[in-house]
């Protein structure tokens, strides 16, 4: 067989390959893909990611059939003798294909994911002191306070309270101001689609809305020292009544203890041995 019907028996297979795994992508794997749908961000990410898989799909299919054609249909068979097959020195269509193809797909993806992280603010990633776009209305805004080796929060617009928990109101867009007092870490919600560098002296923005209540996993994603890995805890969404009694139980409980703290900033500046640990 000349190359042109082994190009199009790799081509057909191809096409099928493609027509059988595609809905599958889209249908079954798409959907299920992390982090999960319980934020604007969440979802956000699963769609991007499903994108990624569909115009993906093709190319895997592809390089999987070539390969497989080629270990099939070449090899050699019992007896023969073993030698070098004719040298290819290129084939323009074939080359002017590809190269038109994947130059295509990934100008669509570069336009793709950036207008995707505009619409949604970032998708839940830190976006710096001054993300580009912003959601509208009503924000309430958090700061994650990373230190060696814990995370506490601060709530602004109750008074600067600090907790030890992360506790957010289900419906409510959050914008997390998530900084650090001595190391480098990385603030992880997994749960909510939000993963945000905490640096010292940085105030690094992203926002999320949670859409379903129930817990979350917090963990620091950057690795900050010897307790790195008990550096974790559970955070919860949950209605906004329940947020409203807990948050005022917070505000009573830290009365005691608020002359001691600095004053609500975006960022902190602690003491040279605090940030030695």
């Amino acid at each position: 067989m000349n190359l042109r019907g082994h190009a199009g028996r790799i081509a057909a297979l191809t096409v099928i390959g493609t027509a059988i795994v595609l809905p599958l992508v889209i249908f079954v794997l798409g959907p299920n893909m992390p982090p999960g749908k319980r934020t604007n961000a969440g979802s956000s990410q699963v769609h991007d990611n499903t994108v990624l898989l569909v115009v993906m799909t093709p190319f895997t299919v592809f390089i999987i059939v070539y390969i497989l054609y080629a270990v099939f249909t070449f090899r050699a068979r019992s007896g023969e003798e073993l030698r070098d097959g004719p040298a290819i020195h290129g084939h323009l269509p074939s080359q002017i294909a590809w190269l038109a193809t994947t130059t295509i797909a990934i100008l669509f993806l570069a336009i793709f994911g950036s207008a995707e992280l505009l619409a949604s603010n970032g998708s839940g990633g830190g976006s710096g002191p001054s993300p580009l776009t912003k959601p509208g209305g009503s924000v309430l805004p958090v700061q994650v306070i990373a230190q060696q080796w814990e995370f506490t929060y601060r709530y602004p617009t109750y008074g600067g309270v600090e907790t030890a928990q992360l506790v957010l109101p289900v419906g409510r867009q959050i914008a997390f101001h998530v900084t650090s007092l001595d190391a480098i870490h990385s603030f992880w919600a997994y749960e909510l689609g939000v993963k945000a560098d905490a640096n010292p002296g940085v105030d690094n923005v992203a926002f999320v809305k949670p859409k379903k209540t129930g817990t979350f996993q917090v963990r620091c994603a950057e690795l900050c020292g010897l307790w790195h890995g008990y550096m974790f805890d559970t955070g919860r969404v949950v209605g906004g009544a329940q947020f409203a009694t807990w948050i005022a139980q917070q505000r009573q409980a830290f009365t005691p203890v608020q002359k001691y703290l600095p004053k609500y900033a975006p960022s902190y500046s602690p003491d040279p041995e605090a940030r030695a640990g």
